[in-house]
C-alpha cells in the first residue's frame, strides 16, 4: 500500500483521530515553535500514553523528514521489553501428532540452520499482509495500521534473537490452533476463507504454505517465547512458552503491543545467530525482498526493491542495472533486459537479465549452475533453480516468481511435478520470442550478442530432446551464406523465404573458413544451380545441424550428401567432347578399384566437378567426421575404411585424370600412386584424415618416380 493511502486510513480510521486533529491544527506552517508547542499539548501525551503507533504516525503532523527518521530509528534500534505474563499459566499438550513430528521438524526438516531466520519472516510478512487487507475490508475494527515493519534484535551477551511484527496478532484459541498443531498453517487458512469471499487475490502476497515454519525456531534455541495481541479491539496479550519437548504454556501478559514478539533463547552451538552480521546476511539471502521494511538493530536491511512486481515502466535503466548487479553477483551492466508477467498459464512475474560481458570458460561449462533464482512471493526458495531454465540457458540471470510452484514442506526443494515442466517450458519459450525480437528489431546489436552467446544456442539445439523447441532454438541461428558478402550472416528462417520452388532442402557446407568452403569441389554443382549454401566454419556445428534434421518442414542436408544422392549424376550417355570416352571411362574405374582396394567401396563417375579431378563422398558425412574425431584413434586404417565405406567419384574431362587413363596403361607403377595421393587429397579435402601429415609419405614416394626422368 502506497504511503499517503496508509495515512489516509491511519487518519481517517482511527477513534482518537479528534486528537490527532489537533494536534495538526497546531502545524499547519512549518513552524518550529508550532510543532514545540504540539509536542507539549495534552493531546500529544494522550496518543504517547494510549495509542502505541503514534510516534510513527506522529511524523506526518510534527516532524521534518530528518527529526521523523530519528524517532522511527530510537524506536527500531531499542528492544522495548515492556511485556510481562500476569497470573497463573495454562499448560497444554502438543498434539499427539505434533509430539512425534516435532523432532522431525526441529533437526531433520531443513537442510540449513539458518532458514529458521526466512520462515519467520515470512510468517511476520504474512500477518503484516493479512492486517492490510481486514484494514481495506470496511476497516475490520482496526484503529490504526501504525508502522507495517518487522523488527530482529540481536543481543550477543544474552544470546538471544527476537523479532516483532505490527501485524494481525493472534488471540489464545488462535495461538493453541496455530502453534500447538503441526502442519496448520493459519495463512493458509485465511486464504481459504478469502477464497470463499471471492477475495484472494488481495491477499496474493501472503507467504505461508504449510504451517511448519515456526517450529524450525526449535533448531536453533532451547526456549521460545512469544507475545501477541490480537488486532480485534480490546483483546488482552498472551505469552506462548515452550522448550519443544512437548508441552507449551500460555499466560495472559501486560505490555503487549498488536501483532506477534518472538523471542528465542539460542542454544550455544547456535549463538552466531545473535550476531547482528550473520542475521544481516541471511535476510540479505532469502529475505530481501520482501514486502515490508524489515529492520536489524534499527538499520533497515531490504532497501533494495523487488522490481519484478514493479510496473515495467516505472523502472529506470539505472534501477535495472544496480538490480542485475545484486543479483548476479557482477559488476558490468545488462545486455538486454526482460521483464515480464503472465498469469496464463501460469502466474509468473520474472526479470531476466543477458550479461554484456562474453563469457567466460567456467561459464561455457555444463556443471555451472543456471543463474537464475526461484522466489514465491517475494522470499527465496533456491538461489540457483536449475529446474526452471534448460542448462543451455545458464547464462541468463535474474529472478523467477511464481505463486503456482508446488514446493516440499520446508519450502526449499521442488516436488518433480507437471507444473514445473510447465513453468520450464514457459519461461523458456518466452526468452526465446524475446531473443527473437531482438533479432528482427535490431539486428547488429544482436549478431554482437549472438557472436558471445552464440555456442549456447547451438548446446540447446544438440541437448534438447524437444524437435518444436529445437527449432524455435534454430531461429536464432546464424551462418554466411554463398549468396552474401563474407561477414554477413542470415538466419534459417531468411533462407527459407528464398528458397526456389522445388527446392525441399537447407542446404550446408562445414569448412574451417569462407575461402575453404567457396574453392570446395562439393559446392560447384550447386552453385552451377544457383542454390543458395549456408557455410558453417565451426567444428561443432554439423553435429548441430545433424541434431536439429529439419526446420520448418525442410530437411537440413550437407552438400556432400546431396552429391551422394544426385541421380542425373549417374546419366553418362553424355560425358561432353572434353571428356574420356564411356569406353575409356569404365575401364578407368575397374582400374581404379582395384588400384584403391579395400579402401574405397565404391569408384563412380562425377560430370558436376568442374576444377577438381575427384571427390570422396560417404553416406552420412557429418556423422563421418564426428566418428572419426571421438572413436577412430581406437581402429586401424582397415577398420576405418570398412566402417566409412568411402566412395571415389572422379571427373573425366579433369586433365589428371585424362593423363592417369594414359599412365594406367603405360606405367602402372606411377599410375598407382598417382591414384593414391588423389585418394588421400580427397580424403583430406572431405576431412575424413585425422592427421594429414600421414600422406606425405606417399606424397614423397610420386614426387620420387616423377622426378626420375630427370
Amino acid at each position: 500500500m502506497a504511503l499517503h493511502s496508509r495515512f489516509i486510513l491511519r487518519f481517517r480510521e482511527n477513534k482518537i483521530a479528534n486528537l490527532y486533529r489537533s494536534i495538526y491544527s497546531l502545524t499547519s506552517t512549518d513552524s518550529q515553535s508550532h510543532k514545540l508547542q504540539a509536542r507539549n499539548s495534552p493531546a500529544y501525551n494522550l496518543l504517547r500514553t494510549h495509542d502505541p503507533h503514534f510516534v510513527s504516525s506522529a511524523k506526518f503532523f510534527l516532524s521534518t523528514k530528518a527529526e521523523a527518521e530519528t524517532v522511527d530509528n530510537d524506536e527500531r534500534s531499542v528492544n522495548r521489553d515492556t511485556e510481562k505474563p500476569k497470573g497463573e499459566g495454562e499448560k497444554l499438550e502438543f498434539q499427539a501428532e505434533t509430539r512425534m513430528l516435532l523432532d522431525i521438524v526441529a533437526k531433520s526438516l531443513y537442510s540449513e540452520k539458518e532458514v529458521f531466520i526466512r520462515e519467520l519472516i515470512s510468517n511476520a510478512s504474512d500477518a503484516l499482509e493479512k492486517l492490510r487487507y481486514l484494514s481495506l475490508s470496511e476497516g475490520a475494527g482496526i484503529d490504526s495500521l501504525g508502522n507495517t515493519e518487522i523488527r530482529i534484535f540481536t543481543d550477543k551477551q544474552n544470546r538471544t534473537f527476537i523479532i516483532q511484527d505490527t501485524g494481525v496478532g493472534m488471540t489464545k484459541e488462535e495461538l493453541i490452533s496455530n502453534l500447538g498443531t503441526i502442519a496448520r498453517s493459519g495463512s493458509k487458512a485465511f486464504l481459504e476463507q478469502l477464497k470463499s469471499k471471492g477475495g484472494a487475490e488481495q491477499a496474493g502476497t501472503v507467504i505461508g504454505q504449510f504451517g511448519v515454519g515456526f517450529y524450525s525456531a526449535f533448531m536453533v534455541a532451547d526456549k521460545v517465547e512469544v507475545y501477541t495481541q490480537s488486532h480485534v479491539p480490546g483483546s488482552p496479550g498472551y505469552c506462548w512458552t515452550s522448550d519443544g519437548s512437548g508441552t507449551y504454556e500460555i499466560k495472559e501478559a501486560d505490555g503487549v503491543s498488536r501483532g506477534t514478539k518472538i523471542i528465542l533463547h539460542l542454544k550455544t552451538e547456535s549463538r552466531e545467530f545473535s550476531d547482528e552480521q550473520t542475521v544481516k546476511d541471511v535476510i540479505q539471502k532469502y529475505s530481501n525482498f520482501v514486502g515490508s521494511p524489515i529492520y536489524v538493530n534499527g538499520t533497515q536491511i531490504n532497501t533494495i526493491q523487488p522490481l519484478w512486481v514493479m510496473d515495467p515502466k516505472q523502472v529506470t535503466p539505472e534501477m535495472y542495472t544496480e538490480f542485475y548487479r545484486f543479483v548476479g553477483n557482477t559488476y558490468d551492466s545488462p545486455r538486454f533486459v526482460l521483464h515480464y508477467k503472465t498469469d496464463v498459464p501460469l502466474s509468473v512475474q520474472a526479470l531476466l537479465f543477458f550479461p554484456e560481458g562474453k563469457p567466460g570458460l567456467f561459464e561455457m561449462s555444463r556443471e555451472m549452475d543456471v543463474g537464475v533464482a526461484l522466489y514465491t512471493r517475494r522470499v527465496l526458495i533456491k538461489s540457483r533453480a536449475d529446474n526452471i531454465l534448460p542448462k543451455w540457458l545458464r547464462f541468463v540471470k535474474g529472478v523467477v516468481d511464481s505463486e503456482d510452484i508446488p514446493l516440499n514442506l520446508s519450502r526449499e526443494l521442488l516436488q518433480n511435478s507437471p507444473l514445473i515442466r510447465k513453468l520450464r517450458t514457459v519461461i523458456t519459450n518466452r526468452i526465446l520470442r524475446f531473443l527473437q525480437d531482438k533479432a528482427n528489431k535490431n539486428k547488429e546489436e544482436f549478431d554482437k550478442f549472438y557472436k558471445d552467446y552464440g555456442i549456447f544456442f547451438k548446446e540447446g539445439i544438440a541437448t534438447s530432446s524437444e524437435q518444436l523447441e529445437k527449432e524455435e532454438i534454430a531461429k536464432l541461428l546464424r551462418f554466411e551464406s554463398s549468396t552474401h558478402p563474407a561477414g554477413t550472416t542470415v538466419s534459417l528462417p531468411e533462407y527459407c523465404s528464398r528458397l526456389q520452388t522445388s527446392q525441399r532442402d537447407i542446404y550446408y557446407l562445414c569448412a574451417p573458413s569462407r575461402s575453404l568452403a567457396e574453392s570446395s569441389p562439393y559446392l560447384e554443382g550447386l552453385r552451377r544451380k544457383d542454390v543458395e549454401v549456408l557455410f558453417c566454419y565451426e567444428g561443432h556445428d554439423e553435429l548441430v545441424l545433424m541434431q536439429l534434421r529439419s526446420f520448418d518442414k525442410f530437411q537440413l542436408t550437407s552438400v556432400e550428401k546431396e552429391m551422394r544422392q544426385d541421380k542425373e549424376a549417374e546419366d553418362l550417355a553424355d560425358l561432353g567432347s572434353d571428356s574420356l570416352s564411356k569406353t575409356e571411362v569404365d575401364n578407368l574405374v575397374r582400374w581404379i578399384s582395384t588400384a584403391l582396394k579395400p579402401k574405397v567401396h565404391g569408384v563412380k563417375v562425377n560430370k558436376r566437378l568442374e576444377s577438381h579431378p575427384c571427390v570422396v563422398t560417404v553416406e552420412e558425412m557429418a556423422a563421418a567426421r564426428h566418428f572419426l574425431k571421438t572413436q577412430a584413434h581406437q581402429m586401424d586404417d582397415d577398420m576405418r575404411y570398412s566402417l566409412l565405406q568411402p566412395r571415389l567419384e572422379i571427373n573425366p574431362r579433369h586433365p589428371i585424370i585424362k593423363k592417369l587413363n594414359s599412365l594406367s596403361n603405360t606405367n602402372p607403377e606411377l599410375a598407382e600412386l598417382v591414384t593414391q595421393q588423389l585418394f588421400s587429397n580427397a580424403m583430406v579435402a572431405a576431412g575424413l584424415v585425422l592427421d594429414p601429415r600421414t600422406v606425405l609419405s606417399s606424397m614423397n614416394q610420386l614426387l620420387t618416380l616423377a622426378l626420375q626422368k630427370h
